[in-house]
């Protein structure tokens, strides 16, 4: 029969409609022999052969076939492999046996198969071959075990791919009532690949889960916390850091939270941290007193981008570490942290007083990003800082907004309203100190006056023209000065004409020459004395006219 075979198949690779049905005959038949007829054509020379006599195997679900496929495992190509795992249901007996095989090459071969087609029912067979004490290849059952949970793991960490009828999390409930039951039986089997794969897939309310970390005596609970303290697998820091929203989580399972100092852990805590932190975990996180990674050495925080630095930060401030090493970290990003850890930092510098925290916040001042000195910027009045004022003036200036928000919120009493209010009541001098500060430090100060000059009353309007001239605002007024030049009340133009004493554009001049023809002695009065006041002021002009006119003379 196979000689038949390959004879079909002589002078070229494609199937011919004899051998394909050949190959349907053989594997329809219930004939046993058929099946060592399809054994020997999966050596054939022949790639169509080949592929056909797999098909076929695959197809009467031979035991005897399977096998045989499975011994040549480690050895087939992609081919092969794709054909497989679109019946990788029907294997499932075949890798079983090779899994519980003495034979070390059907062994790692049905291990490799299992991984390779994520045959998740085999996870018993791994299990038993893992627990038995005289199986020689208990050691790399159990890796295989560990391994097929993570693709298990990574599989439901995806969106649900409903073109493979299989339900991940049906598979999940049923792979982990199997490691349950090898949990229970740790004391006598010892292998912490089971107690790893456990955590990999239970929750924290799982019942048997619970009630290990709840008896530091039970004969599995050291190695549950050995596995939550350093296992790398992306579940068990999963369900690790997951504690943190439970409302009564285990002493045991905060514990291993605080006592890690992995790089990777750390990222996945802090993301954690920087996604929300709800009440559960505030109060989780106040149960915990250190950190490993944040006590002397900062090695791993420098290691942290900006986002997780920041985080930190959040962390340290929202647990129950002591204040001193709170501050301590605060210090060390805000000298040399990334920019969102600095800005953070400099945020949290607000809760702490005394010499050290005002020195830093003083050096703070310097740094180069603007968020950070905004933030200490807004600090500094409290503290009582000498020279607190003076720099926050300073600040008003500054070409970067969020540094001029800050020192106008910490200049709050030099408020346009505030001044507005007082205005009647304090001497002149102190109107113009004052009211030159306020123009400066509170931006609503024009937009104010002008509606105040814009006003019915006549009593603010007159007000509101004094306090322009005192606070030098004629020249951003100028306009609407002007006219008030042509206001019905005359006290009203005669103010305005005082005012514009402050201006000196042309305008200005020419509205002033204007009000020399008022109706009202007053306003004439107060438009000539401004006009003298402008020239007084301004002589550099009228000096430069001189030496032209005497030499346009001297050239005529």
């Amino acid at each position: 029969m196979y000689s038949c075979i390959n004879r079909r198949t002589r002078g070229g690779h494609a199937v011919s409609e004899g051998l394909r049905t050949t190959f349907e005959e053989l594997s329809k038949t219930d004939n046993e022999a058929a099946a060592s007829v399809l054994v020997s054509a999966i050596d054939s020379p022949y790639e169509a052969v080949r592929e056909g006599a797999l098909r076929a195997i695959l197809a009467r679900r031979s035991h005897t076939g399977q096998r045989e496929l499975i011994r040549r495992l480690h050895v087939i190509d992609e081919r092969w492999r794709s054909i497989i795992n679109e019946n990788r249901g029907r294997m499932t007996n075949a890798l079983r046996d090779a899994i519980l095989d003495s034979d070390p090459r059907m062994f790692a071969n049905g291990c490799q198969g299992v991984l390779w087609f994520a045959d998740y029912d085999l996870v018993p067979a791994l299990v038993h071959a893992a627990e038995a004490e005289s199986n020689p290849h208990a050691e790399a059952a159990a890796a295989t075990l560990l391994n097929l949970v993570g693709l298990l793991y990574d599989e439901l960490a995806q969106p649900r791919d409903y073109s493979n009828r299989r339900d991940p999390q049906l598979v999940r409930r049923n792979v982990t009532v199997s490691l349950e039951q090898s949990v229970k039986r740790f004391p006598k089997h010892q292998r912490k690949e089971v107690i790893e794969s456990f955590l990999v897939l239970a929750g924290r309310d799982n019942a048997t889960l619970k009630r290990i970390l709840m008896d530091p005596f039970d004969g599995s609970y050291l190695a549950v916390l050995d596995a939550m303290t350093h296992s790398h697998r992306a579940g068990v820091m999963r369900l690790l850091i997951s504690y943190l929203d439970d409302p009564q989580p285990p002493s045991a399972a905060i514990g291993s939270l605080a006592h890690r100092d992995d790089f990777k852990f750390v990222r996945h805590l802090l993301r954690k941290v920087a996604d929300g932190r709800s009440d559960n975990t505030l109060h989780n996180l106040k149960r915990i007193e250190s950190f490993v990674w944040l006590r002397d050495d900062y090695a791993l925080v420098d290691r942290l981008d900006e986002s997780s630095q920041r985080a930190a930060v959040h962390l340290a401030v929202a647990s129950g570490m002591k204040r001193a090493d709170v501050f301590r970290l605060i210090d060390h990003l805000m000298a040399g942290g990334k920019t969102k850890g600095r800005r953070a930092a400099a945020l949290a510098l607000a809760a702490f007083t005394g010499a050290e925290a005002n020195a830093l916040a003083m050096r703070a001042l310097a740094d180069d990003d603007p968020h950070v000195q905004a933030a200490v910027l807004s600090q500094i009045r409290n503290r009582g800082i000498p020279g607190a004022l003076p720099k926050l003036i300073e600040m008003i200036d500054s070409p970067h907004e969020v540094i001029r928000d800050a020192a106008q919120g910490s200049l709050g009493e030099f408020s346009f309203r505030r001044f507005l209010a007082a205005y009647d009541m304090i001497d002149e001098e102190v109107r113009r100190s004052t009211g030159m500060l306020v123009k400066k430090i509170d931006p609503t100060t024009i937009p104010m006056l002008k509606e105040q000059l814009s006003s019915k009353s006549r009593t603010r309007r007159l007000r509101s023209l004094s306090l322009a001239a005192t606070i030098d605002a004629v020249d951003e007024l100028g306009d609407m000065i002007i006219g008030l030049l042509s206001d019905g009340d005359h006290l009203v133009r005669g103010e305005a004409a005082r005012a514009l004493a402050g201006g000196r554009s042309p305008a200005v001049i020419a509205a002033l020459e204007e009000a020399l023809d008022d109706s009202s002695t007053a306003v004439r009065e107060a438009a000539a004395e401004s006009l003298e006041r402008i020239h007084m002021a301004h002589p550099p002009a009228a000096a430069e006219s001189e030496p032209a006119a005497r030499q346009e003379a001297t050239d005529e």
